[in-house]
């Protein structure tokens, strides 16, 4: 393991990696339903409502890709925790910032691979 973050702090990332898992998880369910889609009945909605709902759904299934991707993210930290690999950027190899673990344990990536990742990538 890193000397950059020691077995303690280790084990508490692995707890929260746990915790935000099934957090995540249970919030899939959730948008999983609300991604559906939508019955264009024209009795039961007006246009407004079916526009409304429409916009809801587009919501709930960028939400819900977004929950899947740090649910992917989290097992792949998990998988590298259990082969030592954890805390080092997928991108540069340098160690990733305790701090930044804290904030998001599933990060891949140090905060200046991920600044630059955000700013090569059209808004």
């Amino acid at each position: 393991m890193s000397d950059y973050i020691d077995d303690v702090q280790v084990e508490s990332l692995l707890l929260q990696l746990h915790q935000l898992r099934d957090e995540l998880s249970e919030e899939v369910e959730s948008l999983q339903s609300a991604a559906q889609p939508v019955l264009l009945d024209q009795q039961a909605f007006g246009r407004v409502s079916r526009g409304e709902a429409l916009q809801q759904q587009d919501m709930a299934k960028a939400n819900l890709n977004q929950c899947q991707e740090r649910i992917r993210q989290i097992e792949e930290a998990l998988l590298k925790i259990d082969s030592e690999d954890y805390g080092y950027c997928d991108a540069c190899g340098n160690q990733i910032s305790l701090p930044r673990l804290s904030a998001r344990p599933e990060s891949p990536l140090c905060l200046s691979c991920q600044s630059k990742k955000e700013d090569a990538s059209p808004s």
